[in-house]
């Protein structure tokens, strides 16, 4: 694995109020140094960065590689291995705009981190909960009112999206054998949603008994559990049971944030998902009770983020875009800056982030001892959040366990 040293940049990472001019040393997929004297090293590529902005690579904590249809219940006619061929490509777009972790909420599963992992995949390390765990009729029941099968023995696209299980027992074998499959995480619904035709938004979803017991067996291997949450009631449910990531959570009020905080959980807002499926939902397909109740959260994810700010909630950061809205996943940094500061969003987007993926100093950090997953832009993001969009155009260096995906400076 070739060294390279990073000159001619300013580096930036939440440890840092502004970027500051240095030299970053990689040795071996790992930062090595950091100085903002020159570093002397032998046999080393040279990079001359062109005064751009050196930071950690992006994380988003809420997408879905798998999720290729905005409309959900057309997964139903794609097979497997035309979802993974599908999932390769968004992971290699995704890659491509500078997003060098992601954290998938349900469908992609350990082998497709390991395909990655082994290369044979380009795009970003995969931190995966496998099936999110469902209630009969909740948000990840993708049945019709008059369908009776279980859709998770299907052979489709479907079928790695969630499974069913009702009480105690069943949750407690559903979330073993997620775990036993690889899953870094446990996925669970807690409310409706907006992709799922036939449950509404303000639907409380399971009980407190049985979210406790999937935190218990979360807990019993290490990790922990998200939950698919919209409103205050569901996601005070959740944080009571010990839930340690509340995903959207748009509807939550401020006395929801105080117990957040109290209780050491996070929020992972997808704002980008409703401004817009709201923008070009119709014309691609979404159906018409989903478009409905978009109406319904749309414009209250920022007052949640806000809410949580003021708390003194954690605050994560995601996208949760589906099929070809995933293009827009960039612009969730603009849209969050309406109740956080550029230095907050970028902060969420990588140390925060890194934070809900237990890998606090190895990701979303410049430091060293770090794993090197790098960008460099061209342009400073805290000062233009927009730098960041268009497809990666203005990020000519993106770096991933120290090898480089995209290099366009010497």
């Amino acid at each position: 694995m070739t060294s390279v040293v990073f000159r001619n940049v300013k580096v930036w990472d939440a440890n840092r109020s502004e970027p500051e001019e240095s030299e970053v040393l990689v040795e071996s997929g790992i930062v090595k140094e950091v100085s903002d004297q020159p570093i002397r090293s032998e046999s080393v590529r040279e990079v001359d960065g062109r005064g751009g902005v050196l930071m950690p690579g992006l994380i988003d904590c809420h997408l879905h590689v798998t999720l290729s249809e905005i409309d959900l219940r057309k997964l139903a006619f794609i097979p497997l291995t035309m979802m993974t061929a599908l999932a390769a490509r968004n992971m290699q777009e995704t890659l491509m705009r500078g997003f060098t972790t992601v954290r998938d909420c349900a469908g992609a599963d350990r082998g497709l981190a390991m395909a990655v992992e082994a290369g044979l995949f380009q795009g970003p390390r995969i931190f995966q909960t496998g099936r999110a765990l469902t209630q009969t009729g909740g948000h990840g029941d993708f049945r019709a009112p008059y369908e009776n099968h279980d859709h998770s023995v299907n052979t489709n696209a479907i079928a790695p999206q969630s499974v069913i299980a009702d009480g105690i027992t069943e949750v407690r074998r559903a979330a073993r054998n997620e775990l036993r499959k690889g899953a870094d995480f446990i996925k669970v619904m807690v409310s409706g949603g907006v992709a799922s035709p036939t449950d509404p938004i303000d639907n409380a979803q399971y009980s407190i008994e049985e979210l406790s017991a999937i935190v218990e067996e979360a807990a019993a291997w290490n990790t922990y559990v998200a939950a698919h949450a919209y409103t205050s009631h569901a996601a005070t449910n959740a944080v009571r049971s010990g839930i340690r990531t509340i995903e959207h959570g748009n509807l939550i009020d401020r006395e929801t944030a105080d117990l957040m905080a109290k209780n050491g959980a996070y929020l992972v807002p997808t704002l980008p998902a409703y401004d817009i499926m709201d923008k070009l939902g119709e014309e691609l397909g979404l159906p018409q009770v989903s478009i409905e109740k978009l109406q319904i959260v749309k414009d209250a994810g920022i007052r949640a983020v806000e809410h949580c700010r003021a708390a003194g909630t954690r605050i994560g950061f995601g996208t949760d875009l589906l099929g070809d809205l995933r293009e827009h996943q960039s612009c969730g940094f603009a849209l969050q800056a309406q109740a956080q500061t550029p230095q907050e969003v970028l902060t969420s987007a990588t140390l925060v982030n890194a934070e809900i993926l237990n890998q606090s100093g190895k990701i979303g950090v410049v430091s060293p001892g770090a794993i090197a997953d790098l960008i460099v832009v061209d342009g400073d993001p805290l000062a233009d959040l927009g730098i960041l969009e268009h497809q990666g155009r203005y990020i000519p260096a993106i770096m991933k366990d120290g090898e480089f995906a995209k290099c366009e400076l010497e």
